[in-house]
């Protein structure tokens, strides 16, 4: 009986512990865009005192241990294409904003919303049903390998 008992503590132990720790981990993409938020856009700009869209998913990124190039049209040849009905917290997204190829990048959020920095907003959270963002949506690429994104967002999309 002993044994049962201390089994059913041990097991409740570990699932508390465990819980607990997703629970932190699953918030850690979220805290860090979300810390960003209002941050102003800058031509070029790779820092928290302004940020270009790639320069925006490069920081972010690379908060987690993932280098990616400053350039959306680089980063849209990184990690693996997503068909759009597929996206998943983290995973790149990449529009036509210029009329000559990929030139536009964000972080998908889920639901449908995406975060990036807009040359005249700064880093702000958007819809891709949005008119604007709708019609210049290209691709997507999931650069957040099934460890990584289990350790930094909710299993949902």
């Amino acid at each position: 009986m002993k044994k049962i008992v201390a089994l059913v503590f041990s097991l409740v132990l570990f699932l508390s512990v465990a819980l607990g720790s997703v629970s932190a981990s699953q918030a850690k993409l979220d805290e860090t865009v979300d810390g960003l938020l209002g941050i102003p856009y800058k031509d070029a700009g790779t820092t928290t005192k302004g940020f270009d869209c790639s320069g925006f998913t490069r920081y972010v990124f690379d908060q987690f241990g993932i280098d990616l190039p400053h350039s959306s049209s680089a980063q849209d040849k990184e990690g693996f294409w997503v068909d759009k009905s597929d996206l998943r917290k983290g995973d790149l997204v990449f529009f036509n904003t210029g009329g000559k190829g990929i030139s536009h990048v964000g972080i998908y959020l889920g639901n449908g919303e995406f975060i990036h920095s807009a040359s005249d907003e700064g880093i702000v959270k958007n819809k891709l049903s949005e008119s604007y963002y709708a019609k210049r949506y290209v691709s997507a690429r999931r650069v957040l390998w099934d460890d990584i994104y289990n350790q930094l967002t909710a299993e949902s999309k």
